[in-house]
């Protein structure tokens, strides 16, 4: 099993020196994050994470969960670490101090959601998910709500959950059965069946909150007629306290391809009580502050899991002896040499760093505009904050998990046969990583958002504070002529995006199939140009402390030689997904569904 390592120099080059992060919790107020108060969290989570979360990982794929009517038991280790998670703060660090957190940015709280997703995604997610259901309590709950649940939430006491899918519709919410009834207190009673509930039922919490979606009787048919509702697994008291046991019970926990050890749930309500949130009828608007929440933090695992193959790949690639360098003989006192003098495994190897690193810089920055959300007084700038969020945060949630899954090959690949055999850890990885894909919304279907609703949609303007962004950055730096091999390639890559977007519009005012015959290509398209834009960033960083000197120049010279690597190897990837987007739908769609045989 490779041994995790928390890749704490390099998120501190992304927050501090790419991002300046001192300057950014400042203006925004926050006083507190400091860097040596960033430092010291960075370390102390980088401790719990090799020491605690790290090795119960392979054990959890092991064992898995285990259900026995209606309980779930975690395997061996989750239970004592998700104590110490509690007994360390953790839950609290970037919640409101009005319910007991620390005040934090949510930036610092998603560098550290990357080291626990890349040291053990199955417990990772378990307090992943609570961040999602505060968020969405506290932005539309009512005080009688924020008073009761965020509290115990907040501390990590009780955890969320997040409840979408039925049995019957994924995707396509509007087709919920769930029913929500009102009560004469004012509270509804909810009947009806959810699946694919992670963390839906554990032993890890005193309480699950659990934020569901269902229909009020009379509501309007489709996505027009949701209503978003809290439902406890135990019912509270007026003091926030646990009362008796809700109408709330987990069915099953489905037997998955990965992440073993977080309970998946087929979760029932049989007149259960819950509260809604918001008003009714606009429950999808509500759900959307968790999901968007949730698609960020899964971006970060594609990128946790990029991480965590390249470490062991890296790791076996130095050690395992095999053939003799093309160019002469690199390991004279062995029977062969080091696989990593072979191309092709310095191509793999290359690949995951490029792309972890490039996708830490990407993530790092859409927190930060989170960040500016929740606390920046500038109206204006929320504005401009709110489109990037908009236009990125599908790139960033399928284009990292999918370049992420790859990497999660990779590694296999560069072991070999052991990395087909469970021991080594490498095929957990690409099993734990698949799910990422899908989270959240599908590729397709982020593709879809990305393209038809926000940039058809918003003919082209949603692109305009992003793009302004980079253009910015391309004109200050067009007479660096150190620049100009990451520069060029940016204008040009950006320039034919321009004209991809105007005739796909042009296209689907013809035929509307063309739009989501594009959209997977086009939004695989805009992550490379994306990364693309942040390791430019990165080498201006690295070329100014080697000029001045400063640092370790190693560090700073890998940096460079990676970003050649992305540009000359991966980013010319975009050209065949434009060469995809310009041969339109025609060759999708002209085969009759009949003629689809075996």
């Amino acid at each position: 099993m490779p041994e995790y390592k928390s890749p704490v120099r390099d998120i501190k080059f992304v927050m501090q020196e790419l991002l300046d992060c001192e300057t950014h919790y400042q203006k925004l107020g926050y006083e507190d994050a400091t860097i040596d108060m960033v430092d010291a969290i960075i370390g102390e989570a980088a401790k719990f994470t090799e020491q605690v979360i790290a090795p119960i990982n392979q054990i959890g794929d092991e064992q898995g969960c285990t259900w026995n009517n209606g309980e779930v038991t975690t395997p061996d280790g989750f239970k004592e670490a998700y104590q110490q998670y509690v007994e360390g703060g953790w839950p609290t660090l970037a919640q409101s101090i009005d319910f007991g957190g620390q005040g934090l940015p949510h930036s610092l709280n998603t560098a550290i959601s990357e080291l626990f997703s890349g040291a053990n995604h199955s417990f990772a997610m378990y307090p992943g998910l609570s961040h999602g259901a505060l968020a969405t309590i506290e932005e539309h709950g009512s005080d009688f709500q924020k008073n009761t649940f965020m509290p115990k939430l907040v501390e990590g006491v009780w955890t969320g959950t997040m409840c979408l899918t039925e049995p019957h519709c994924g995707t396509d919410l509007g087709m919920l059965r769930t029913k929500a009834e009102l009560n004469e207190d004012g509270s509804y009673s909810l009947t009806g069946t959810k699946i694919f509930i992670s963390a839906g039922e554990h032993d890890l919490s005193d309480n699950i909150v659990h934020i569901v979606i269902a229909r009020i009787p009379g509501s309007p048919e489709g996505s027009k007629g949701i209503s978003l509702f809290i439902v406890p697994k135990f019912n509270v008291t007026e003091n926030g306290e646990v009362a008796d046991k809700n109408a709330v019970s987990c069915g099953s926990i489905e037997h998955k391809m990965g992440i073993n050890a977080n309970a998946t749930c087929v979760i029932n309500f049989d007149g259960a009580k819950g509260y809604l949130i918001g008003e009714v009828n606009r429950g999808l608007n509500c759900m959307f502050t968790f999901m968007n929440a949730a698609r960020l933090g899964v971006a970060t695992e594609g990128v946790a899991a990029a991480e965590a193959s390249f470490q062991g790949a890296l790791a076996y690639a130095k050690d395992r002896l095999q053939m003799r360098s093309l160019t002469g003989v690199k390991n004279p006192d062995g029977p062969a040499d080091a696989i990593i003098v072979h191309p092709d495994v310095r191509r793999m190897l290359l690949t995951q760093k490029s792309i972890a690193e490039g996708g830490r810089a990407l993530v790092a920055y859409l927190a930060q505009l989170v960040d500016i959300g929740h606390a920046s007084k500038d109206e204006a700038e929320k504005a401009a904050t709110e489109a990037k969020l908009a236009l990125l945060t599908p790139i960033a949630k399928a284009f990292l998990t999918e370049v992420g899954l790859e990497c999660t090959s990779h590694g296999i690949q560069v072991f070999g046969g052991h990395g087909f055999i469970k021991e080594w850890g490498m095929e957990q990885l690409m099993r734990d990583t698949k799910i990422s894909c899908l989270y959240e919304g599908t590729t397709g279907i982020q593709a879809l958002d990305l393209l038809a609703r926000k940039i058809l949609g918003s003919k082209g303007e949603i692109l305009k504070p992003f793009g302004a962004e980079v253009t910015a950055f391309c004109v200050a730096n067009a007479g660096n002529e150190a620049m100009q091999e990451f520069i060029q390639p940016i204008m040009t890559f950006g320039g034919d995006l321009q004209k991809m977007t105007e005739r796909i519009g042009m296209k689907a005012m013809q035929n509307p199939d063309e739009i989501g015959a594009a959209s997977v290509d086009y939004l695989m398209y805009s992550g490379y140009l994306t990364l693309a834009y942040f390791w430019a960033k990165m080498v201006k960083v690295a070329q100014d402390k080697l000029a001045a000197g400063e640092g370790d120049s190693a560090f700073y010279e890998a940096k460079i030689k990676t970003a050649r690597f992305y540009f000359q190897r991966i980013l010319p990837r975009a050209s065949g997904h434009a060469a995809c987007v310009e041969n339109g739908a025609v060759s999708m769609m002209e085969l009759a569904e009949d003629d689809f045989s075996f």
